[in-house]
């Protein structure tokens, strides 16, 4: 449950006002006009499983005027309590957030900027000595702050709502990330002695199909903490599993000579990120997260066809070539 603040005309209040009884808003009330008498102030009390239709009604009414501001507030408690037992059934077929919510939260973390650089350039660090040093504390470190998630996320995300210029920033991102781990990982092998009795380091060269479970596990896991508003902590631990390690053995590897190891782990994170990938459009999918008006719909299940084909695709090829590396 969450306040929907609408800041509009006062020649909109009233249909304010019947968008928040026709959806079935918990209450509402007025609050101080803001900054001159032309507008009001009113806000919504409304549960999760009605917010996306308060949001896309009001975006339908005040879209076309500039003196309009929608935000969303959180509700830590409310007294008196709510009664939500009959609307159990329905928030389960619903996002718990809604798309303005999960666009924001993603979308800033697909920014590529100096601190996700930064972000990259020491989870790689830890994650290098960990896997050489064999040290597994070390190594969940690295997977803590799990720079690599939000990317990817993002691009799934883009990819359902058909937003174009938000999955080439999540490509764009992507892309900076893994090379940057990679060349640092790769000048860290060049420079220190590596261990290949590691099992740290040892374990990321190999692929099998219980690293694609894991890796659609945790992909479907980390959208589906975003989607109903739980915490995505112990999430993105499970998403830095599949994607930073592996990248840090490909330039470990790489730097040590040893061309095979590196393609397996290169092999291992292709496999991981395609899951990844996919599980996450899927659990986008299942869960309703759908543009807005019908134009951009349209738009968002040309790019949903093609984005699944892709990955889809990509994976049999995947799938192919660990079948033939382990039986050739």
């Amino acid at each position: 449950m969450k306040i929907i603040e609408v800041v509009a005309h006062r020649n909109h209040i009233s249909s304010v006002e019947k968008i928040a009884k026709k959806h079935g808003a918990v209450d509402q009330w007025f609050v101080s006009s803001p900054d001159n008498e032309e507008r009001r102030v009113m806000r919504l009390l409304v549960d999760d499983s009605h917010r996306q239709a308060v949001m896309d009604a009001l975006q339908n009414l005040l879209a076309l005027h500039e003196t309009t501001r929608i935000v969303v507030l959180p509700v830590e408690a409310t007294l008196p309590q709510v009664d939500i037992e009959n609307k159990e059934k329905e928030k389960t077929k619903s996002s718990g957030v809604t798309r303005e919510e999960l666009y924001y939260g993603v979308s800033k973390n697909a920014e590529l900027n100096s601190n996700f650089l930064l972000l990259v350039f020491l989870s790689t660090i830890v994650a290098a000595i960990g896997l050489i040093e064999n040290n597994v504390a070390v190594v969940v470190g690295a997977m803590v702050i799990a720079p690599l998630l939000g990317p990817n996320i993002a691009l799934a995300l883009a990819a359902a709502l058909g937003d174009t210029p938000l999955m080439w920033k999540s490509l764009k991102t992507n892309f900076i990330g893994l090379g940057l781990a990679l060349s640092l990982s790769l000048i860290i092998g060049l420079i220190l002695p590596i261990d290949l009795s590691s099992p740290e380091l040892m374990s990321r060269t190999g692929v099998g199909i219980d690293s694609v479970v894991l890796a659609l596990a945790s992909g479907a896991a980390a959208v589906l903490s975003l989607t109903t508003g739980l915490s995505s902590v112990l999430v993105g631990v499970m998403v830095a599993v599949a994607l930073l390690p592996p990248t840090a053995t490909i330039g470990l590897m790489l730097g040590s000579g040893e061309m095979g190891l590196a393609f397996g782990a290169a092999l291992l994170l292709a496999v991981n990120i395609v899951c990844v990938n996919l599980a996450a459009k899927i659990v986008f999918l299942v869960r309703g997260v759908k543009p807005r008006t019908w134009i951009e719909k349209r738009k968002a299940k040309q790019s949903m066809v093609t984005y699944m084909i892709f990955w889809i695709l990509s994976l049999i090829i995947l799938l192919a070539a660990i079948y033939l590396r382990r039986h050739l």
